[in-house]
C-alpha cells in the first residue's frame, strides 16, 4: 500500500450483464503482470467460482489492488514518477446479484460504467447508474465492445460516429433524469424549511409587538423586514459524459485497446499545428478540417460541403484501417506499413502469425493501451479519498442533507472522516459492507509458502555448511550421510508448521471493508458497531449496549481477486479483508476506535469512547428476494448441519434470507432462479456439505375481490353485498361485519407507505427504534428508506409521517361519498397491523379510532404517563354505558380475528390485499348470559377464542360474497434479440402466459429490445427455454415488479347456454386461476375439490 492518501483511488466496475466488465478487468491485470496478455479476456481472473466460469457471468463481487506508475509535473515544473494504488472491485451485472453492486458502491469513490456499444443502455445499466448516483460516485463511461461496430454490424466510420453520439446522449438522458428528481426533492425540502422559518418569524414578531404595546415602548425597526434566503440553483454541467472532458473511454476489452480523446489530440497536435488543449475541445463534435485552409471550422461554415468530422477523419478511420488489414481482409504489406508508421516494436514472426486476433491485440496494446488509458482516466477524473470523502461522508452521516455545498465538520470524528486522516491520533472508522466465506485451506497462513530465489540460495548455503561441518567431524562417514536427510533436518520450524494438516471442511468468514480514517494494525482492539446502534443515545444505554462489541483483529489482508495477501497495517482510504468478526457481525457493521494504540483494558468504559462511534451500516437492496424454497436434508440426522449451513449462507450472501416457518420447514428467500441455484450449490458443497432436497419454488400470491357484473346472489338476503351475521360460542356475542373492496388509489397508497404506518406504531409506543413484527428495519430509524415487506416487495414512502392521515383522508373523500369520514373510524390496518386492508368501526367508538388512539398514546408517552388510568382518560366520545361498555372488552379479539383473516385469505391462505371490513354492530346477549349464570365466567376464554374464529370466518366469507381474484407476482422481462429470432421469443413468452408491453428497434442495428410481463410462477426455466429456442441469441433479465390481478374468478364454471355450447359441461378451457389456487392449497395441505376419477367407464374385454 502507498503511504500517500493522494495516490490512492477506490473504484468499481458496474454495468449490465455481459457488457464485458470482467474481461475489461483482465486487461488491467495484464499491466500488473498478474496474468499474461494472451490469457486476457479468456481466463476471467476475477471469476473465481467454478459456476461463474461455466456460465460466463460474475456472481460475487471481488476486489484487487493494482499499482500504476505515472509521470506528473510537480509545482516547480519538474517531472516526477508517482506510484498510484488503485483498489478495484468487480461487480456482477445480473439483476439477481444487484445487492453485490450496492455493497461495493458504498465502499468506492468512483465507478467505471461499462456499456455495450451495440446493446446500448439496458435496464441494469440504469439501475447501476442510479446506485452510483445515490452513493455519490464519480462515474467514467466506458463504451465497450467497439470491435462489434466493425466486425459484426459492419458500419462505416461516419455511421459509427452517429451511433456513438446517440449512445452518449442516451446515457446523459439517464443522468439528467436523476439530477431533475433530486433537484425537485431539494426544492420541496427548501420550501418546507422556508415556510417553517416564516412561521417562526411571524410568531416571534407577534410576541414582540404584543410586548411593545403592553409595555408602551416603541421600536422603529420593522422586524418583518430582512433578506430572505434565495434558493440556490445547481449547475448540472459537470454531471454529463462528454469525450472532450476525458470522462468517456472508447474500448474493446477483448482486443485489449482503449483510448480517450486526449490520446489522439496528443498525436495530431504537432502535425496540425494546433495546441493540444484546443484540439481536444474540437476532436469530438461537429467540427471539421477545411482541406484548403487547413483550419478547423464548425458546422456553420460547411456551406454545403460534404466533410467528415474530425473524430471520423483522425480517429475512426485509422482504427477501421487496422481492423480491415489485420482481421477482415488480411494484408501483410499494409500491416507492416501501419506498424512502421506507428513506430511499434513487433517481432517479424508475430507479423507472420496466422492468429489475426493475437496480432491485432499486439498492435493495439502498444498503440492504444487499454490499461494505461484507464489508469490515467481514473487518476484524472476520480478524486482521492481525502477529497471524495468530504462530499460522500456527510451524505452517509446525514441522509436528509441537501445536495451541493461543502459541509464543515462538527467534531473530531467528522474532521478525521472528511479528511481521511491516517495519523496515530486519528479515530479509526472502517465500514464492513458484507461478509464472505473462504475455505480454511485457502487462507494464506495455511498454504505452503513458495521459496524465492534468495531463500533457495540461502538454503543451499546452509546445506553446504552442514556438509562441511560433518566432513570436518567425521571425514570417514561423510559418504554415508544422505543429502536428503540433511536438507530435511535443516528446514525451519515455521515452514514445517505450514504443512500441518488443515480442516478443509471449515469455512472462514471475512469482512469486506474499507477504512475511512485512521490506521488498523493486526491484533488491534476495536469497537464493532452493529446496524441497529442509535448514535443519539449513549453506548451503555440498554437499547445500544447489545449492538456494541469489543473485537480483536486477528488478520488483515489485501484482496487480489481469488487470492489474499497478508498485511500488517492498513491505512485510511484502502479496501481490505479482515478476520475476527465471525459471530459478531451478521452482514454489515462499522469498526471504530479512538486510535491505533488502544488497549483492551482501556476499552471497558464504552461511554468514554462515544465520540469515536458512528453507524455507517445500511444498504439499499434493489432486488427483493421473491423466490422461496423449503429445504430438508436427505438424511434427517443431518438437520443440525443444514441449520449451521443456512447461518453461514445468510451471512455470506447479502441478498438471501432464511427463516423457519410455523410448519417447521426451513425456507430460504432468493432474488431469482439463478440466485437460488447458486445458494443451493453453496449449501451442498461449501456450508452444509450434505445432500439437500429442495421443494419446488414457493411463489407468493395475493388475494382480493372486485365488483363483477355477473356475481352470485348475496349470502345474506336483504342486506348489502358482503354483509355477514355471525356469533361466538353459545351465542353470547352476535355481530355483523360487512366486507367491501377498497378503491385502487387507497390500496396503492397503503402499500407504498407501510414504513409510515410502522413508524406510527413505534412512535405511539415511545420507542422509535423498536423492531417491528414484519420487517428487518435494521439501519433506518427514520423509516424513510425503502421498505421490505415480508421479504418480497420494495416500496418507497410517498408522504411524510405528519401528512399521512390528511393525505389518506383526501383520498377517501375523492373515492366517493360512501367513504367519507372513514379515516377517523379506522380501527386497524392488516395484516400484521401495517398492511393494505382496513378494519372500520361503524359503531363510532372513540377507543377504536386508530388515528385518535395513536395521538393519545403519543401524548401520554411524551408526558411519561404510562399507567392504565392515564391512558384511558374518559372523554365525551368514549363515555358508553352498560352493555356497550361490556362489548368493548372484546375489541382485541375482533381485531385479532381480522388480522388472521387478512394474513390467510379464503382462497389459498395467502395474504389479502385491498379489502375493508366494517364492523356494523356487536351485541352481547344478556338472556344467554343470565341462563348460564356463574358458568359464564369459567367460559370466558372459550368465548373469546370462538369470537376470534367467528370474526375470521366472517371476514373471509364477506370477501367470497364478492367476485374473488388472485393477484400474481410479476416479473418485468427485458430481452434483446435480433430480427431472425423475434418470433421464437414471442412464442416462448406467450407459452408462459406473459404479454408483450413494448418493443423498440435499436437504431442502426438489427436488434430489438422487448419488454414483457411474466408471472413469477411461470418463470422457472424461462431463461433456459428462451436460450434453447433462440440458440443462445437472446437472454432475458427478470426484475420483480409487484403484483397484478388475474382477472378470472377461480370458482367460475360455464352456466349459460352459450358457455356450455362453447366449452361443454366440463369446461374444455382450463380455469387458470383455479389451477394456481389448487396448487397452493395442495402444497399447504388444504382441501382440494378435485375428482379422483374423471372418466369412469365399465371395463370392457374382447370376450363376449
Amino acid at each position: 500500500m502507498t503511504d500517500s492518501r493522494e495516490q490512492v483511488r477506490v473504484i468499481t466496475t458496474i454495468g449490465h450483464v455481459d457488457h464485458g466488465k470482467t474481461t475489461f478487468v483482465d486487461s488491467l491485470l495484464v499491466a500488473n503482470n498478474i496474468i499474461s496478455a494472451r490469457m486476457a479476456g479468456k481466463i476471467r481472473y476475477m471469476d473465481s467460482r467454478e459456476d461463474e466460469q461455466q456460465r460466463g457471468i460474475t456472481m460475487e463481487s471481488s476486489a484487487v489492488s493494482l499499482r500504476f506508475k505515472m509521470l506528473r509535473k510537480s509545482t516547480e515544473g519538474q517531472e516526477a514518477t508517482l506510484d498510484y494504488v488503485i483498489n478495484l472491485i468487480d461487480t456482477p451485472g445480473h439483476v439477481d446479484f444487484s445487492s453485490e453492486v450496492s455493497t461495493a458502491a458504498r465502499l468506492c469513490d468512483g465507478a467505471l460504467v461499462l456499456v455495450d456499444v451495440v446493446e446500448g443502455v439496458c435496464t441494469q445499466t440504469i439501475a447501476v447508474l442510479r446506485q452510483a448516483w445515490i452513493d455519490g460516485l464519480r462515474p467514467i463511461l466506458v463504451i465497450n465492445k467497439f470491435d462489434r461496430l466493425i466486425t459484426e454490424l459492419k458500419l462505416a466510420p461516419i455511421e459509427a460516429y452517429h451511433h456513438l453520439t446517440q449512445l452518449i446522449e442516451q446515457v446523459n438522458a439517464v443522468m439528467g433524469s436523476f439530477f431533475a428528481s433530486e433537484r425537485m426533492e431539494d426544492d420541496l425540502r427548501w420550501r418546507e424549511e422556508r415556510e417553517r422559518r416564516l412561521a417562526q418569524r411571524k410568531d416571534a414578531t407577534a410576541d414582540q409587538v404584543e410586548t411593545d404595546v403592553n409595555s408602551g415602548s416603541a421600536d422603529d425597526k420593522d422586524s418583518s423586514t430582512g433578506m430572505e434566503e434565495q434558493y440556490e440553483e445547481k449547475d448540472d454541467e459537470d454531471l454529463y459524459f462528454s469525450p472532450e472532458r476525458g470522462n468517456v473511454i472508447f474500448a474493446s476489452a477483448i482486443d485489449g485497446w482503449g483510448f480517450r480523446i486526449g490520446k489522439f489530440a496528443q498525436l495530431y497536435a504537432q502535425k496540425l499545428g494546433i495546441k493540444e488543449l484546443n484540439l481536444r475541445r474540437v476532436l469530438w463534435g461537429d467540427f471539421y478540417l477545411d482541406p484548403k485552409t487547413k483550419r478547423v471550422i464548425n458546422y456553420k461554415h460547411l456551406k454545403g460541403r460534404n466533410l467528415k468530422p474530425l473524430f471520423v477523419q483522425f480517429v475512426l478511420e485509422n482504427i477501421w484501417a487496422v481492423y480491415e488489414n489485420v482481421v477482415i481482409n488480411p494484408n501483410p504489406d499494409k500491416v507492416a506499413k501501419i506498424v512502421t508508421t506507428l513506430n511499434l516494436k513487433i517481432l517479424p514472426r508475430d507479423l507472420r502469425s496466422k492468429d489475426h486476433r493475437y496480432l491485432l491485440s499486439l498492435i493495439f496494446s502498444q498503440w492504444l493501451s487499454l490499461s494505461t488509458c484507464t489508469f490515467q482516466a481514473v487518476v484524472d477524473i476520480i478524486p482521492p479519498p481525502s477529497i471524495a470523502q468530504r462530499t460522500r461522508i456527510p451524505k452517509m452521516l446525514y441522509p436528509d442533507l441537501s445536495s451541493g455545498g461543502e459541509v464543515k465538520p462538527r467534531n473530531k470524528l467528522e474532521e478525521d472522516l472528511y479528511g481521511c486522516k491516517d495519523d496515530e491520533k486519528a479515530y479509526v472508522v472502517a465500514y464492513v459492507s458484507k461478509m464472505f466465506a473462504v475455505q480454511k485451506k485457502e487462507m494464506p497462513e495455511n498454504q505452503r509458502k513458495a521459496l524465492t530465489a534468495e531463500e533457495m540460495r540461502a538454503k543451499g548455503r546452509e546445506a553446504r555448511e552442514a556438509r562441511l561441518a560433518a566432513a570436518t567431524d567425521n571425514a570417514s562417514d561423510l559418504s554415508s550421510i544422505p543429502l536428503e536427510s540433511l536438507s530435511v533436518s535443516d528446514e525451519k520450524p515455521a515452514e514445517t508448521s505450514a504443512e500441518a494438516p488443515v480442516d478443509e471442511d471449515q469455512e472462514v468468514l471475512l469482512g469486506f471493508a474499507r477504512l475511512y480514517s485512521g490506521t488498523i494494525t493486526k491484533s488491534s482492539n476495536l469497537y464493532c458497531v452493529l446496524p441497529k446502534y442509535n448514535a443519539s443515545l449513549p453506548p451503555s444505554h440498554p437499547s445500544n449496549s447489545k449492538h456494541v462489541s469489543i473485537i480483536k483483529i486477528t488478520g488483515l489482508y489485501v484482496m487480489m481477486g481469488r487470492d489474499l495477501v497478508p498485511a500488517d497495517k492498513i491505512r485510511a482510504g484502502n479496501v481490505f479483508a479482515v478476520t475476527g468478526l465471525e459471530g459478531i457481525v451478521w452482514r454489515n457493521g462499522t469498526l471504530c476506535g479512538m486510535g491505533s494504540d488502544m488497549k483492551a483494558d482501556d476499552m471497558a468504559d464504552i461511554d468514554s469512547a462515544r465520540g469515536c462511534m458512528v453507524n455507517l451500516a445500511g444498504v439499499n437492496r434493489q432486488a427483493a428476494p421473491i423466490v422461496r424454497v423449503a429445504l430438508e436434508p436427505a438424511v434427517p440426522a443431518d438437520m443440525p448441519k443444514l441449520i449451521h449451513g443456512l447461518k453461514l449462507l445468510v451471512q455470506a450472501d447479502p441478498c438471501v434470507e432464511s427463516f423457519q416457518q410455523q410448519t417447521g420447514e426451513h425456507v430460504i428467500l432468493t432474488a431469482g432462479e439463478l440466485h437460488l441455484e447458486r445458494c443451493l450449490k453453496d449449501l451442498r458443497e461449501r456450508f452444509a456439505k450434505i445432500e439437500i432436497q429442495a421443494s419446488p419454488p414457493i411463489v407468493p400470491f395475493r388475494e382480493t375481490a372486485v365488483r363483477a357484473p355477473d356475481m352470485a346472489l348475496t349470502k345474506t338476503p336483504n342486506a348489502p353485498r358482503g354483509t355477514i351475521h355471525s356469533a361466538s360460542a353459545y351465542n353470547m356475542i352476535t355481530f355483523t361485519i360487512r366486507a367491501v373492496p377498497l378503491p385502487e388509489s387507497i390500496t396503492s397508497f397503503l402499500l407504498s407507505n407501510v414504513s409510515i404506518i410502522k413508524r406510527l406504531h413505534r412512535q405511539s409506543q415511545g420507542n422509535q427504534f423498536k423492531k417491528s413484527t414484519t420487517g428487518d428495519d435494521l439501519d433506518d430509524p427514520e423509516g424513510e428508506a425503502q421498505e421490505v415487506i415480508d421479504g418480497e416487495v420494495v416500496r418507497q414512502p410517498t408522504v411524510k409521517l405528519e401528512n399521512f392521515w390528511t393525505t389518506l383522508e383526501e383520498l377517501f373523500k375523492s373515492a366517493g361519498s360512501e367513504w367519507a369520514g372513514v379515516v377517523d373510524r379506522i380501527w386497524s390496518f392488516g395484516p400484521h397491523r401495517i398492511g393494505p386492508n382496513i378494519l372500520v368501526d361503524k359503531m363510532g367508538g372513540f377507543s377504536t379510532s386508530m388515528r385518535k388512539r395513536l395521538q393519545r398514546e403519543l401524548k401520554n408517552s411524551l408526558v411519561k404517563s404510562s399507567t392504565p388510568a392515564a391512558s384511558n382518560v374518559a372523554t365525551p366520545e368514549a363515555s358508553v354505558m352498560g352493555e356497550n361498555r361490556n362489548t368493548r372488552e372484546y375489541d382485541d379479539n375482533i381485531e385479532t380475528g381480522f388480522q388472521i383473516a387478512t394474513s390467510q385469505g379464503p382462497l389459498c391462505a395467502e395474504p389479502v390485499q385491498g379489502m375493508a371490513c366494517f364492523v356494523e354492530n356487536i351485541h352481547l346477549n344478556s338472556n344467554n348470559i343470565a341462563a348460564e349464570g356463574d358458568n359464564v365466567y369459567s367460559r370466558v376464554a372459550q368465548i373469546r377464542g370462538s369470537l376470534i374464529s367467528a370474526v375470521k370466518d366472517a371476514c373471509k366469507t364477506g370477501l367470497l360474497d364478492w367476485s374473488p381474484r388472485l393477484m400474481l407476482a410479476m416479473y418485468t422481462c427485458d430481452i434483446q434479440a435480433s430480427t431472425d429470432v423475434l418470433g421464437r421469443v414471442y412464442s416462448v413468452v406467450a407459452k408462459r402466459k406473459g404479454r408483450i408491453i413494448s418493443e423498440e428497434m435499436k437504431e442502426g442495428t438489427t436488434f430489438f429490445t422487448i419488454r414483457a410481463l411474466l408471472p413469477v410462477v411461470e418463470s422457472f426455466g424461462f431463461a433456459d427455454d428462451i436460450r434453447k429456442r433462440t440458440s443462445g441469441a437472446a437472454s432475458p433479465q427478470l426484475i420483480f415488479s409487484g403484483y397484478e390481478m388475474l382477472d378470472q374468478d377461480p370458482f367460475w364454471v360455464p352456466t349459460t347456454e352459450e358457455e356450455l355450447e362453447d366449452l361443454g359441461e366440463k369446461a374444455d378451457r382450463a380455469n387458470v386461476a383455479r389451477g394456481y389456487m389448487d396448487a397452493v392449497r395442495k402444497r399447504k395441505g388444504m382441501f382440494v375439490d378435485k375428482k379422483i376419477v374423471e372418466f369412469a367407464e365399465k371395463q370392457r374385454t374382447l370376450k363376449k
